[in-house]
């Protein structure tokens, strides 16, 4: 996901963008550049690659003027390259954007028959052009807006200077996110309030159809309408201000370590130790009448989303049904007056989530919205957020996240059992158990780092891998697959272990590692066994279980690693640690870039 940092101010800002960009690096990108305007001119620097590149460029060049506006560039239409990176421009203004414009191609040849002339492959490149256009006709850069944003069709979050109005931005949102911070005679905007924390903790996040007008002391909003609307400030939490790695080598790593706390953090958030009782924030809605629960995510939320499932049938008793965001709408789903919603999502701003969520909102059915970032557009629409506690998350690759998010639907499962009267006083005070007792379980399966490292280097030089395991861990080796070959770029596939004789056994060979998950339990016999059928045909095994089913099935593995004896209820959220683990450090003896794999963002708010 694009990046987009602006400040109207009055000392030199192009150093401070720079500092933004760099907290934005997180979502991932693959150019970036930054505008100034300075004695009435538009000045701009770009490069392809990483803000050091953009930093060397601007130290050869530097960008003087109290305004400007930054943008690190995730490639979409035409490739990674310098005339690609935004800000595009004219003579007259220059432009960052986050999103999609579908509609581009008719603009463009419509504007190249009035003679513009593009210099870039972006769809981007098209509002530089068109607002350039409205506001030479209107010499107004309110008009100029209204203008331009009725004519593009998909989504955007665009800053626009104007080299004739030197002490104002221009900003609109449809569909992306953006905020804007209010400072002491200067005020700024970026695509989230973590880009803004070390300027500010006063932020105003526009709504759809939005524009705003930024200036040194004023900030002004108009709705779809044109008519000026005032927003609520938003105080937002200092310690965002505050993110780095400390001593640890990457983002990745350090958040791996820290959940044990956000498990904490979690459970103290929906448990009452006292009365061991799960207590989720007040709502008017009767959870007693649910008949069904559908659950709605994508990438690493969806396969939380499939262990929420599990747990929403066993323990609430409820038929539960999931679908990937992006396929979601499209498949003229039958959906009853009495199904419940979940709706799970790290960023809270994925483009596909957000557009199955406001479907459902238009059908009228009540909707829950599982999220880590509070003031996100998802958080803000649904009709109950249960948040989760991770804090930032900086990694790409989404670790503590996942295990809050997983935490939370465990919480939710409960009560919806309670509710309905599928879970008992005293199942529930043993299920509360299993669930405090995780952060502690955590810190010992954390332990296993060294033995990790050194499977990491017996897999490091595979081109392929399998993860396979069976009933509530099965998310685990979809999860466990998409984390290895999302860092470390090495071809991995999960898949219940079931189904390995139909079809996945042909793959098996010396060369092929097969991470097998088997935590003790119903299913444990029907893994092993499995396992079984993948050892007589040679294949490198890793076995993930505990000492008893180490002893048990584990003498001719590759490797072992031990796990402590848990609760089947609570080992999908354990078992996901030394998954990350084994990643991280295979994509680290391969030399990847961890916190920021290629290709990926961390947050897609585009289709």
């Amino acid at each position: 996901m694009c990046g987009i940092v602006g400040i109207v101010g009055t000392s030199q800002v192009a150093p401070r963008i720079l500092n933004g960009l760099r907290r934005l690096e997180y979502r991932g990108y693959d150019s970036a550049g930054i505008a100034t305007i300075s004695n009435g001119n538009i000045e701009t620097r770009r490069a392809k690659g990483k803000l050091s590149e953009l930093s060397d460029v601007m130290d050869a060049q530097p960008l003087q003027g109290n305004l400007g506006i930054g943008h690190t560039r995730w490639a979409t239409h035409g490739p990674a390259t310098t005339q690609n990176a935004h800000p595009h421009r004219t003579d007259h203004v220059a432009v960052v954007h986050n999103g999609i414009i579908e509609n581009y191609r008719e603009l463009k040849q419509d504007l190249e028959a009035q003679g513009a002339v593009f210099s870039s492959e972006t769809d981007s490149e098209i509002i530089a052009h068109l607002i350039t256009q409205q506001f030479l006709e209107t010499d107004c850069i309110e008009q100029a807006a209204q203008r331009t944003f009725s004519k593009l069709t998909g989504t955007y979050a665009v800053a626009v200077i104007f080299s004739a109005v030197p002490d104002k931005i221009l900003v609109a949102r449809s569909g992306s996110p953006l905020a804007i911070g209010l400072g002491d005679g200067e005020n700024y905007l970026g695509s989230d309030s973590f880009a803004l924390a070390p300027l500010t903790n006063r932020i105003i996040y526009l709504d759809d159809g939005d524009v705003g007008i930024l200036s040194r002391d004023k900030v002004e909003i108009f709705n779809a309408a044109g008519e000026e609307v005032e927003h609520n400030i938003q105080i937002i939490d200092a310690s965002q201000a505050m993110v780095d790695k400390g001593n640890y080598r990457h983002f990745m790593a350090k958040e791996i370590m820290e959940q044990p706390d956000v498990l904490s953090r979690t459970f103290g958030q929906y448990i009452d130790p006292n009365s061991q009782r799960v207590s989720l924030p007040e709502t008017d809605m009767d959870f007693s009448k649910v008949s069904r629960v559908m659950l709605v995510a994508c990438g690493t939320a969806y396969f939380a989303a499939l262990v929420g499932r599990n747990w929403v049938e066993r323990y609430a008793k409820i038929p539960c049904s999931i679908d990937i965001a992006s396929e979601f709408r499209y498949r003229d789903l039958p959906l009853a007056s009495d199904t419940l919603m979940v709706f799970v999502s790290q960023s809270g701003e994925t483009a596909d989530t957000l557009a199955a969520m406001r479907y459902c909102l238009k059908l009228g059915l009540r909707t829950v919205g599982v999220v880590n970032v509070p003031e996100s557009s998802l958080a803000r629409e649904v009709d109950l957020v249960l948040p989760t506690y991770a804090g930032p998350e900086i990694g790409v690759a989404s670790t503590k996240a996942f295990t809050a998010q997983l935490g939370t639907l465990a919480a939710f499962a409960i009560q919806l059992g309670r509710d309905n009267g599928a879970v008992l006083e005293q199942e529930e005070a043993k299920l509360v158990d299993a669930l405090l007792a995780t952060p502690r379980q955590a810190n010992a399966v954390l332990e296993c780092e060294d033995e990790i490292i050194k499977i990491a280097a017996q897999i490091m030089t595979a081109t392929s891998a399998l993860f396979m395991g069976r009933g509530h861990v099965y998310p685990l080796a979809l999860e466990g697959a998409l984390k290895l070959k999302e860092i470390s770029y090495i071809h991995a596939e999960g898949f219940a272990a079931g189904e390995l004789k139909h079809g996945s056994i042909a793959l098996i060979d010396e060369a092929m590692p097969i991470v097998t998950i088997a935590p003790e339990g119903e299913l444990f016999d029907k893994t092993i066994s499995n396992m079984q059928e993948v050892l007589a045909r040679k294949g490198s095994v890793i076995l993930f279980s505990s000492e008893k089913g180490i002893k048990q099935a584990g003498e001719a593995c590759m490797a072992c690693i031990q796990m402590p004896e848990l609760d089947p209820f609570t080992a999908p959220i354990l078992y996901a640690l030394p998954l990350q683990l084994l990643a991280y450090h295979t994509a680290c003896l391969k030399g990847t870039d961890v916190d920021q794999p290629r290709n990926l963002a961390k947050s897609v708010t585009v289709e």
